[in-house]
């Protein structure tokens, strides 16, 4: 078995689906702390006539230290559901297939996530079934699993009964490939090029959401990702 990870971020760009793509089963990491400052656990790129759009889903982090990321609860003493379901439709009413997608995107904001976590994953869930992806999704937290660096990578493939691990360049300087296949997992590093698609508003704008690619291209998306 190919195992891969990644952490839950928001509105994932497509580069997190095509990992997924070259393992058997991608393993969310909501077990390990919540990045300090600005990250893509909370905030990602779309795009509108002025460039680039940024969504981001306010959170507590006030008084709250070093939080795990399933514990991060969204702040929701301002309507920020309503501002972004307004910006994803001004800027996307004209896209391909905005009616097909855009009532089910709707649909999650609407519902009452309390967490971050929730409110990723249903997001992740549902590009998963849009792209019609083959492999699993689990989350860290089901499979009891913990650590950090390398010896949470094993402990995940362990507990999976995985022999090869999925990563990307960037992360390589992270993981002790040596530790790793002493204890009989292999490493493959991939690269993934960013797909160049039909997009609206003028010039390309590269590794936006996978929400401006399905937007756009529909069910295409999954092709344009595998060959990217």
């Amino acid at each position: 078995m190919t195992i891969t990870t990644h952490q839950p971020i928001f509105l994932p760009w497509p580069g997190l689906f095509f990992k997924a793509l070259k393992a058997d089963c991608m393993v969310l990491l909501d077990a390990v702390q919540f990045p300090r400052g600005r990250s893509w656990m909370s905030r990602n790129r779309l795009k509108n006539s002025q460039g680039e759009l940024w969504l981001t889903v306010p959170v507590h982090k006030k008084g709250r230290g070093l939080q795990v990321i399933k514990r991060v609860e969204i702040f929701d003493k301002i309507n920020w559901r309503r501002r972004h379901l307004q910006s994803i439709q001004q800027s996307y009413v004209h896209a391909p297939y905005f009616e097909q997608y855009f009532s089910l995107i709707e649909s999650i904001y609407q519902q009452d996530h309390s967490t971050l976590i929730s409110l990723n994953l249903q997001l992740i869930r549902f590009f998963w079934d849009s792209l019609v992806l083959k492999p699993r999704l689990v989350l860290q937290s089901e499979l009891g699993v913990t650590g950090k660096g390398t010896d949470l990578l094993i402990s995940i493939c362990e507990h999976m009964e995985a022999s090869r691990y999925v990563s990307f360049p960037p992360a390589e300087k992270y993981i002790d490939r040596k530790k790793m296949e002493k204890r009989g997992i292999k490493v493959r590093c991939i690269t993934f090029h960013p797909p160049v698609y039909p997009q609206l508003w003028g010039n390309f704008i590269y590794n936006l959401s996978i929400l401006d690619l399905l937007l756009n291209c529909g069910p295409k998306s999954k092709q344009i990702i595998e060959k990217a």
